[in-house]
């Protein structure tokens, strides 16, 4: 999948998942931020929640088989919290937020 059909994606589904999940952003990060995915590539995604709100790990797991559902693709779903620390500044530095 290409960054800006993932985009596309993701910005028309952001509304519905703020009312179901409490998602704050999404961005897609890795080699389709890259766009270097391949045919058998997933997706990486990292979600923030709003303070407070994130829900726990069935709704962690539902929204993230919600956007695998959306996508067609598998999703590695982190959250900011989760990101290990030698590896957050890389990330972040390429992720492209959805709408």
């Amino acid at each position: 999948m290409r960054l800006e059909e993932a985009l596309t994606i993701l910005t028309s589904a952001l509304p519905g998942l703020r009312d179901r999940y409490a998602v704050r952003n999404i961005a897609v990060f890795g080699s389709v931020a890259r766009n270097e995915a391949g045919p058998c590539s997933d997706i990486d995604l990292l979600v923030e929640f709003e303070a407070g709100q994130a829900g726990g790990y069935f709704k962690f797991f539902t929204l993230q088989q919600e956007l695998e559902a959306l996508l067609g693709l598998k999703v590695d779903l982190v959250t900011l919290d989760a990101l290990k620390k030698q590896l957050r500044g890389r990330i972040l530095a390429e992720a492209v937020h959805a709408a």
